[in-house]
């Protein structure tokens, strides 16, 4: 199922991460249109309407039967994206949605049973994937340059300045799911395994609260990951703390060499060439390539880069990392 261009889409929360979206949008007018928004603040809403031109809705399942809109762009908090992708899905809309897909295994269950009756398009919005250190790298280890992954590492720490009060929903882990690890966390994660190659398959994790005591869940993560290919992924995660410098945003190292990056310039050195390949390439919004490629594959019919398979995914190894956390012991994901 295809749409003719320009896409129309409404977008289902309006604050916070919205105004990356947004801006992403606002690259490609002649493309897609943000038609609708929905939001339960009334301000919020207001301000969008505003902003946008667009119909306003206090409830996104109001939204979901506006015959204006042929998409969503969900950007809700996390124990709301459940609901709002199933309300989605039966009126029949694509779906692009906010990282974590959702909360727990039965969740996950519902979602791709929904999206999959409905025959809807689905992209979990994994934008970090759209860097260009990180294309290029799937391109080499796809390419078989690497030969066999052995071993996958990524980070992504920074120095969060949240108090109780800036917080929010995120301080509570009925709404956030858990602490840094599901947020920020999410986005190694996810990685780790698109470089894999693999599917997971356990995990062993340790959790810790370094700075934000405020908070119910972690405020950094360390996690081992077991694919079924073979091999194996280790992350690191942190609001408490930065990375030091020099630390690879990523790395990856196979049977015929092996790959790092900063996230902006690629490294990779193979054992029978002498000289080290440099790839560098100039900065780009990965929420707008993210949001192109979305208006892409509607219509065209492309497959999305991640769907709710690999969303499931990526939150089967999150539940075993915490489960991990709690057991002292390595956990299988659980399979949905």
């Amino acid at each position: 199922m295809t749409l003719t261009l320009p896409v129309r889409i409404g977008l289902i929360g309006g604050g916070g991460i919205a105004n990356a979206h947004l801006a992403g949008y606002a690259t490609i007018p002649d493309r897609v249109k943000v038609t609708a928004v929905a939001d339960a603040v009334p301000e919020t809403l207001a301000q969008r309407v505003e902003q946008l031109g667009a119909t306003g809705y206090s409830d996104f399942t109001e939204l979901v039967t506006d015959p204006d809109v042929d998409a969503v762009d969900i950007c809700l908090p996390h124990h709301l994206h459940k609901p709002a992708i199933i309300a989605a899905a039966e009126a029949g809309k694509h779906i692009l949605c906010e990282k974590p897909l959702c909360l727990t295994a039965e969740e996950a269950r519902e979602v791709r049973d929904a999206v999959q009756k409905a025959g809807v398009t689905l992209m979990c919005a994994h934008n970090q994937l759209f860097m260009p250190a990180v294309a290029k790298a799937k391109e080499v280890i796809d390419s078989g340059a690497l030969g066999t992954v052995y071993e996958v590492r990524t980070t992504d720490s920074f120095f969060n300045d949240f108090d109780p009060e800036s917080m929010g929903w995120r301080a509570k882990a009925a709404t956030s799911g858990g602490g840094e690890y599901i947020d920020t966390g999410y986005h190694p994660t996810y990685l780790l395994m698109h470089l894999s190659g693999g599917k997971p398959v356990e995990a062993f994790s340790m959790m810790s609260t370094h700075r934000l005591t405020f908070m119910e869940g972690e405020d950094s993560a360390q996690v081992l990951v077991r694919f079924d290919n073979g091999s194996v992924g280790q992350l690191v995660t942190s609001w408490a703390y930065q990375a030091a410098p020099g630390t690879d945003r990523f790395s990856v190292v196979g049977e015929k060499g092996s790959l790092s990056s900063d996230g902006s310039t690629l490294r990779v050195k193979l054992r029978a060439e002498e000289e080290e390949q440099v790839y560098a390439a100039e900065p780009i919004d990965t929420f707008a390539a993210e949001i192109a490629d979305f208006v892409t594959c509607l219509e065209t019919g492309r497959r999305p880069i991640n769907t709710e398979e690999e969303g499931i995914a990526v939150l089967g190894i999150i539940l075993a990392a915490y489960e991990s956390s709690r057991s002292g012991k390595a956990e299988p994901v659980p399979t949905v």
